[in-house]
């Protein structure tokens, strides 16, 4: 068995254990493994909860969403631990935030999204129009 310490420590068989900057070079590599981790595994995690929560706060009627099982639907009540999504004309369904998965489009945007669109097929007539009287 201690042969095998030994083998890992980097020291030949029989021989002392490593000491001062010795000691430190053999645990570089795993402190470099445990770098790595932090950055390409537990940083990006945390973010994308921070980023999660964050969305799950801002929820808002009027919103359009998409839960964890693949329902669209419109907020239609929010509340403190749940919100109510109309997804029919007459069918409700109320979830838990936590079933949110993503938020579509905002309700500003959406009323932002119209304009522009009825704006554009207003242009669009206007051109038609004048290449008819041509």
């Amino acid at each position: 068995m201690n042969l095998f310490f030994s083998f890992l420590m980097g020291a030949p068989a029989g021989a002392e254990a490593p000491t001062g900057a010795a000691a430190i070079v053999n645990f570089l590599p795993l402190i470099a493994i445990v770098g790595i981790f932090y950055f390409l595994i537990i940083r990006p995690q945390s973010k994308k909860q921070k980023d999660t929560q964050k969305m799950l706060s801002a929820l808002k009627k009027g919103d359009k969403i998409v839960t964890i099982g693949g329902i669209h639907g419109v907020i239609q009540t929010v509340r403190e631990n749940s919100v109510i999504v109309k997804v029919d004309d007459s069918v409700k369904l109320e979830f838990s935030r936590s079933a949110i998965s993503s938020v579509v489009s905002a309700a500003k945007e959406e009323k932002e999204d119209r304009k522009a669109i009825e704006k554009d097929d207003e242009d669009e007539k206007e051109d038609s129009s004048e290449e008819k009287k041509e």
